[in-house]
């Protein structure tokens, strides 16, 4: 087995910097990108040098610490406090679909106001408090993705052939990964399969960051193009579909990287088994359904060009939304780090988030 790689991490103490894999150059080249202050962050966030909700949500975390950093001699505690705030709301406007970055900002934010509102509590303190709890939020996310693959490898049989979309690996987290997890966990159990990574126009995260990654594994992998799949499905070469999610509704309708809808139908017609792996803070019960989700419109630009080369006329009109919303009849089950969520519904989800 190869190895599993590390999207970012934390150096040094309150006054440390927050390491990223640029996954903007990969996978031409693997270069790391030091995070030293809020804006920065924010525009890795917005161009992708991060990305994957879970990864945004936990380099989200640590946007606090490096804001209290900036502030000048003779601030006070409350000063900490304000200062985390702001860089909570201006790092929630970075994306506006992936729920665990909001998830994890008022987390934060929770955090500053409870332990800044004791009268005791230096700046010193109130900076190492929350640095804590971005790091807290790390090792969560490390653990939810062991669980989330230790939950679904028994969906990975030998000999399968196993269809992803973008990319829900190591690099979309701070741990192993949602989807790729799964696969991770049963290359663990011995097992044998070859997984098909749907290239993901138009910023090609199946091809540039998926493809790469499972080759760092070790895993047999083979890149496709997105309107390849359905015909794979045909031939017989799929058995089992498994994406992850940005945002997931309260009756199981899922956001995830456009063109997700589409293999869930493909796959339905076929019958095949279509999975979702995500963690709990991926659900947001306050949305009722998938119409309610914001889906986030980026630049026509990514779709008229690859890399510096045009490929459409100057001045065409472009629809990109970053994102589509499979819904819930057509999810074979939701594997979370606390369970498996088999026909997913509002019941049933609620149940799980429960009782778990």
């Amino acid at each position: 087995m190869g190895s599993i790689v590390q999207a970012l991490k934390w150096i040094g103490g309150t006054d440390g910097v927050l390491e990223l894999i640029d996954q903007r150059r990969l996978p031409r080249e693997s270069v790391t990108l030091l995070v030293r202050d809020v804006e920065q962050l924010h525009e890795a966030i917005c161009t992708l040098a991060v990305r994957g909700a879970p990864a945004i949500g936990v380099a989200a975390a640590f946007g606090p610490v490096l804001a209290l950093q900036k502030l000048a001699d003779g601030a006070t505690t409350l000063d900490g406090v304000r200062q985390a705030h702001s860089a909570c709301a201006f790092l929630a406007t970075s994306r506006p679909t992936a729920v665990n970055l909001f998830w994890a900002l008022d987390r934060m934010r929770r955090k500053a106001e409870k332990v800044g509102s004791h009268p005791q509590t230096t700046l010193g303190g109130l900076h190492e408090a929350i640095l804590a709890e971005a790091k807290a939020i790390y090792r969560e996310d490390v653990e939810m993705c062991r669980q989330i693959g230790r939950h679904g490898e028994k969906f990975i049989h030998e000999g399968a052939g196993v269809l992803t979309h973008c990319n829900a690996g190591a690099l979309a987290t701070a741990g192993q990964g949602t989807a790729l997890s799964v696969l991770f966990e049963a290359q663990k159990k011995g097992r044998h399969f070859k997984v098909y990574a749907d290239e993901t126009r138009p910023l090609l995260q199946g091809a540039r960051l998926t493809a790469w990654e499972l080759r760092q594994a070790e895993i047999d992998v083979t890149v496709i193009c997105d309107n390849m799949a359905g015909w794979l499905m045909r031939e017989g070469r799929i058995d089992a579909v498994i994406t992850g999610a940005d945002r997931i509704a309260a009756n199981g309708d899922a956001a995830n990287k456009i063109g997700t809808y589409s293999l869930s139908i493909l796959a339905r017609h076929h019958a095949i088994p279509f999975y979702i792996a995500a963690p709990s803070s991926t659900f947001d019960l306050n949305i009722a359904n998938g119409a309610e989700i914001p889906l986030e419109q980026r630049n026509g630009e990514e779709v008229t060009r690859l890399g510096s080369v045009e490929t459409a006329p100057a001045g065409v009109g472009v629809y990109n939304p970053a994102f589509d919303v499979t819904p819930a009849e057509n999810i074979t089950a939701i594997i979370t780090e606390r369970g498996v969520i088999e026909k997913p519904d509002n019941s049933r989800i609620s149940h799980l988030l429960r009782e778990s």
